[in-house]
């Protein structure tokens, strides 16, 4: 389906469902006038529309959500506990539902969208345990009679604003820490696939946080500036590509807000002649292609330390010829399903056409991939390129997609280099049976996240995740003692009650410790 066929189809659904805001604890109808299509990528129907908020409905929701803030600040630690221990009972026991509703709007396959619930979760449980992160320190009698200690308290209200590629699992990188610190949340999920927000702020009112807490703003660009420009937001987290994670970056901080902007990525996979090569095909083919490649910390390049390629590509090739491509949500569920909306599947296909263009061979070519009974869907099969120059924009710049290229070289020290030239830093991977390898490897690599025989490594729940250079803008990474630090302001409180017989006189110098 062309650019052209998804407008004309949007504007022949008057009648499909209308995506809602979530405000004041309960669904809020638009009243803009603006709504998006949102499809079922599997099919290429439209399945509902969004509503995009205007300014008056962005101003209702950030004042709904500081009117939250202040009740929810409030709760006592314990009383937040019972709140965050109900809301992940309710997430586990129900955790299909939600998994159901990722596929039918991203068209991921229903064992990876558990799976991205699942890596969510964890951080749902990492805030369960929020209280000894929040302690703050107590010096006693640091000069006489005078003690210093120091709180950690809540910033207020927080932005999150959220990518089409895990429309559970990102918001839940940011939400519980913020809520588990106090703070109230305004989500601005994806206009692409906008209700599982919805779904998980309805498991919150039943969880028992108060209305406000939790708010979800639909909307497009308007929503973004309508949060990156409220003097009442303290802080943005977002996780996109790299022009809009600078642009969020740039905005937010310049109007004085705490700013965690996690941007694009191009992660390589270095492969070194003692490798495993089944085990190297095997973990090139599930993160390269999972998902339709729609991961920023999928592999999306091998480096090939000859003589290992042409052996190394075979077996690529043999496990490709094996994936089943199709509607995530069938009964016999395949290995991949399609991208998430016509026009990126277009954008993905360009991209082999340029590395076509600029010499490298197309070994296997996704390009007008369908699916049987699915024809309008959004489908694009698994692509592997070889031989694909350095110069290329297809080997340079992120697709997002299911395209593995294969670079060949000839050294581990070739291969740091490439790695380490590169824009990106978010992932990368080693394969090796070599120890000292290994670890030159992690110690040389300027990358934030790095995987040694393992592919996708992201971190869990009480590490952090975010990469470096042009992957992540500001100073804090995702989740763990970051997402701690990220969402409290500290007070250092210096204190000292006077023994009324000994009164310490006028003193206009420099206070001294005695």
């Amino acid at each position: 389906m062309t650019i052209a066929a998804e407008e004309r189809a949007s504007n022949a659904t008057a009648d499909v469902r209308v995506i809602s805001h979530w405000i004041d604890g309960a669904e809020r109808a638009s009243t803009s006038g603006r709504t998006a299509p949102v499809y079922n990528p599997a099919t290429g129907a439209v399945q509902a529309e969004v509503s995009l908020a205007d300014q008056a409905e962005i101003d209702e929701a950030i004042a709904s959500a500081q009117r939250g803030f202040e009740v929810w600040s409030q709760y006592s630690i314990a009383k937040r506990l019972t709140v965050l221990f109900a809301f992940r009972e309710l997430l586990n026991a129900r955790k299909k539902e939600l998994a159901a509703i990722l596929t039918s709007e991203h068209g991921k396959v229903l064992s990876d969208a558990m799976g991205e619930i699942l890596r969510g979760q964890e951080v749902v449980e990492l805030a369960c345990g929020f209280p000894s992160l929040l302690k703050g320190a107590y010096s006693e009698n640091v000069s006489t009679g005078i003690d210093v200690y120091s709180l950690k308290q809540p910033l207020g209200v927080v932005g999150i604003i959220s990518p089409f590629n895990f429309p559970a699992m990102v918001p839940m990188w940011f939400f519980p820490i913020a809520l588990a610190a106090g703070n109230a949340v305004v989500v601005k999920p994806s206009e692409k696939d906008p209700s599982a927000s919805l779904w998980i702020a309805n498991l919150w009112r039943e969880a028992g946080l108060p209305a406000g807490a939790f708010t979800v703003l639909q909307g497009d660009k308007l929503a973004v500036d309508g949060l990156l420009n409220s003097p009442v937001v303290q802080s943005i987290s977002f996780v996109g590509s790299t022009p809009i994670a600078q642009y969020i970056y740039e905005t937010a901080s310049r109007n004085g807000k705490r700013v965690q902007a996690l941007g694009g990525a191009k992660n390589h996979m270095l492969v070194l002649p003692d490798a495993d090569l089944d085990l190297v095909a095997d973990q090139a083919v599930n993160a390269g292609y999972g998902a339709a490649g729609e991961r920023c910390m999928a592999i999306s390049v091998v480096l090939a330390v000859e003589p290992v390629a042409d052996e190394l590509i075979g077996k690529i090739q043999e496990r490709i010829a094996r994936l089943r491509i199709g509607n995530g949500a069938a009964e016999a569920e395949p290995d991949m399903g399609p991208l998430i909306t016509g026009a990126h599947r277009d954008k993905v296909s360009s991209y082999v056409d340029i590395a076509e263009a600029d010499g490298a061979d197309i070994v296997v070519d996704g390009r007008g991939f369908t699916v049987e009974g699915h024809e309008d869907g959004f489908f694009f099969g698994p692509t592997l390129l070889d031989n694909v120059p350095l110069s290329s924009r297809a080997y340079t710049e992120e697709i997002f997609g299911p395209v593995l290229s294969i670079v060949r070289i000839e050294s581990f020290q070739e291969g740091v280099e490439l790695i380490n030239s590169g824009q990106f830093g978010n992932g990368t991977a080693i394969f090796t049976n070599d120890g000292g390898a290994a670890r030159r490897f992690q110690n040389e690599i300027q990358v934030g996240m790095i995987g040694i025989n393992v592919p996708i490594p992201v971190p869990v729940a009480y590490h952090s995740f975010g990469g470096w250079k042009q992957s992540l803008f500001g100073d804090a990474k995702a989740y763990g003692v970051h997402g701690f630090d990220f969402f409290t302001r500290e007070k250092a409180i210096t204190s000292r009650w006077l023994d009324p017989a000994t009164h310490g006189g006028i003193n206009l110098g420099f206070p001294q410790n005695t």
